[in-house]
């Protein structure tokens, strides 16, 4: 049975699997345009990470960023390559919408990878009713990146 707690960044297990994260998403996108948040970025105030485990195996992370009281951002959506196709991220994602549900957000959006590698999880955005959306927040325009977003 899944299970998602808080996420843990002092957990060497979180440690590693973040570091796969940051290190196959910026492998995997044009320099410049990873926007994955390392360690330092997921520690900031406004920023919610959970983990999820079956038993003692970490599943994947998945957080939270509020960019208002009525906006927020899913950062560092990531299943391990070996536990994928199990149902976690779409748990952790469900849990993530929720969250931001009843923290009285209405709107949820995300930035993703444009590239072949990034298509499961545009899938599994779509799957949950997020749809393509222009820039917000911060970023700009990137041919790398897709917008997503979701009305809660």
């Amino acid at each position: 049975m899944m299970r998602i707690l808080p996420g843990d960044l002092d957990d060497p297990r979180v440690i590693g699997l973040l570091d796969i994260h940051l290190k196959s998403a910026r492998e995997e996108t044009a320099p410049g345009s990873a926007h994955a948040l390392d360690l330092t970025g997921l520690r900031a105030s406004g920023i919610r990470l959970w983990t999820i485990w079956e038993d003692e195996t970490l599943l994947g992370v998945g957080a939270l960023k509020r960019l208002s009281p009525e906006h927020g951002e899913i950062k560092s959506m990531h299943t391990a390559q070996s536990m994928r196709g199990r149902g976690a991220g779409s748990a952790m994602l469900r849990h993530i919408i929720e969250t931001a549900r009843a923290s009285g957000m209405s709107r949820l959006s995300l930035e993703t990878g444009s590239w072949d590698y990034f298509q499961p999880a545009r899938a599994l955005y779509r799957s949950h009713g997020f749809v393509e959306c222009p820039p917000f927040g911060d970023y700009v325009l990137d041919p790398n990146s897709v917008f997503m977003t979701l009305e809660l």
